[in-house]
């Protein structure tokens, strides 16, 4: 009788390594269908195990999800507290979206389970709580900013939020129409949280563009000490750049000043001009009053 011979089976996984696919597994579903879209059913049959081997590693969906979640969150929030390191306000702005919009172009799924309508499972992995976090930090740059121009900084927490939402919300907006090219999405926010509206560049670019034009142009690695060098040259630049802005601000209100002295004194002299002209026709009426009471006595009736 012939031996019938089994084939090997595939090398059994360790449990670290199952986790770790049952996280990957179900971060794509998550991703796709959201928390209640998706079953443990199909997490335990895309990854080839039976239900209790979730449940023995999760506890169930909802922890599984917690997990995803918190991942997702914990790198989003390094990427961004490292953008904040820079030393010049301009530049961790510039740095912190484009954090946000690579960690969107790298991590699409783990983006759109946290833009998602958040579930109880996520206990305090919420977007809103995530923005708060992000705001928290960007709330202390802004306090020192508005110190140092003379705004009050008790304002900066409001401001952190608003700067923070319009930064997530075009990043929510950009997960799907990817156009234009991330960097440009970033010049463009910066432009307008830094200038406003009244001062817009029409041709934004960013500091850090210019420094990887650099490390592009180069067939060699460039140095950290060289991007020091370059983002100092880059903090000088835009030191130099804000005291010429004060000076035209100064020039434009002494300006501004001189228009407004030389009005009142246009107005002055006509108001003076106003004064002589009402005299003249009173003393014209006055002339002619008595020229009538002559009239009257050379001709009485």
């Amino acid at each position: 009788m012939e031996t019938v011979t089994e084939p090997r089976s595939r090398r059994r996984m360790s449990g670290a390594e199952r986790r770790e696919q049952l996280i990957r597994i179900s971060r794509t579903l998550f991703a796709e269908k959201g928390f209640d879209g998706t079953s443990i059913e199909e997490i335990a049959a895309t990854a080839q195990v039976s239900k209790p081997v979730v449940y023995e590693h999760f506890g169930g969906k909802e922890g599984l999800y917690a997990v995803v979640v918190d991942r997702e969150m914990q790198k989003l929030l390094g990427m961004i507290t490292e953008a904040l390191s820079a030393a010049h306000s301009l530049v961790k702005l510039e740095r912190a979206a484009l954090a946000l919009l690579r960690y969107i172009e790298e991590s699409s799924e783990g983006f759109r389970i946290l833009v998602r309508d958040s579930h109880a499972a996520s206990g305090t992995g919420t977007f809103a709580s995530l923005i708060s976090e992000i705001a928290s930090q960007v709330e202390d740059v802004l306090a020192d900013e508005f110190a140092a121009r003379g705004y009050d900084p008790k304002l900066a927490p409001m401001y952190a939020q608003m700067l923070v939402g319009m930064v997530a919300l075009t990043g929510q907006w950009w997960l799907d129409v990817r156009k234009p090219s991330r960097e440009e999405v970033a010049a463009h926010l910066v432009n307008l949280a830094w200038n406003g509206l009244t001062a817009l560049d029409p041709n934004p670019s960013l500091t850090v563009s210019l420094r990887d034009r650099v490390a592009s142009a180069k067939p060699r690695t460039v140095s950290e000490k060289e991007l020091r060098e370059l983002e100092k040259a880059r903090e000088k630049e835009l030191k130099e750049a804000e005291k010429a802005r004060q000076r035209e601000l100064k020039e434009a209100e002494k300006a501004r000043i001189r228009e407004l002295k030389e009005r009142e004194r246009l107005l002055k002299e006509a108001e003076k001009a106003r004064e002589r002209e009402e005299k003249l026709r009173q003393r014209e009426a006055r002339l002619a009053e008595r020229a009538a009471r002559l009239e009257q006595v050379d001709h009485p009736e």
